[in-house]
């Protein structure tokens, strides 16, 4: 079992457990620790050779949710500082530090509601030439909690199958192409070097073609933006893939 899913089940844990009784309404953990995930895809920073990403995040709840844990919160910061250093880990991203979870308190968030902004913070250090100059914090995006009964579609899992592997698809945004800073590196010459990018968008799958050279086909049809379902085919050049979920 990787640590990735072990890390998972540990947060799922704490939901039905403690965390769990205390969010039965509200905020849930597993929600903010997927959120986390997706605001440190969102904000890449490609280098030369490395992929940056941010090591500052800092959780805003209204204070009604907040009150739900405090009793609890280090240990939750503590699991979600984990959960993003092995994602940055499993994806190969890197960062100026550890990452940091903050959690504070916001008057203008209703129950339900939370915010994450982020930022690459030195931390008393000196940059190296290929790291990031840009240590502004990034704009504040904030979430609602999801429905009870859309908890399923959000940890659904899904895969690309073919060219020999089977690609789990963890984040909210995959690139695909022959370039070794793609998530998914296809070798092949016909494929561009930034070729398409599956994106999540809520419980759907889109692949979205980023003006290659060749193209992207869905089931034989050459498309620049397709909702997939499970079985569909995406030819990369000569390259086949099939979604799974």
């Amino acid at each position: 079992m990787s640590v990735l899913r072990t890390i998972e089940q540990k947060i799922e844990a704490l939901v039905e457990g403690v965390f769990g009784r205390a969010f039965r309404t509200n905020v849930q953990p597993v929600e903010l620790a997927r959120k986390l995930v997706k605001e440190m895809d969102d904000h890449r920073a490609v280098s030369v050779s490395r992929i940056y990403v941010p090591n500052e995040y800092t959780v805003y709840l209204s204070s009604q949710d907040r009150e739900q844990f405090t009793t609890y919160e280090d240990s939750l910061r503590l699991e979600l500082q984990e959960y993003l250093a092995e994602h940055a880990r499993r994806e190969g991203f890197v960062m100026l530090s550890e990452p940091l979870v903050l959690v504070t308190t916001d008057a203008d968030l209703d129950v339900g509601e939370f915010g994450i902004s982020t930022r690459m913070a030195q931390r008393g250090r000196a940059l190296r030439p290929d790291e990031p100059s840009g240590l502004e914090p990034a704009a504040t995006m904030v979430y609602r909690s999801a429905p009870a009964e859309d908890a399923g579609a959000v940890s659904e899992s899904a895969w690309l199958a073919g060219d020999g592997a089977r690609h789990e698809l963890t984040s909210q945004t995959v690139v695909l192409g022959r370039s070794r800073e793609c998530d998914i590196q296809v070798s092949d010459t016909n494929v561009s070097r930034r070729h398409a990018e599956l994106r999540r968008e809520g419980a759907s799958y889109w692949i979205v073609d980023l003006d290659s050279t060749n193209g992207t086909e869905v089931n034989g049809r050459r498309t620049a933006r397709a909702k997939l379902e499970p079985g569909d085919r995406i030819t990369l050049g000569s390259t086949e893939l099939v979604f799974e979920r």
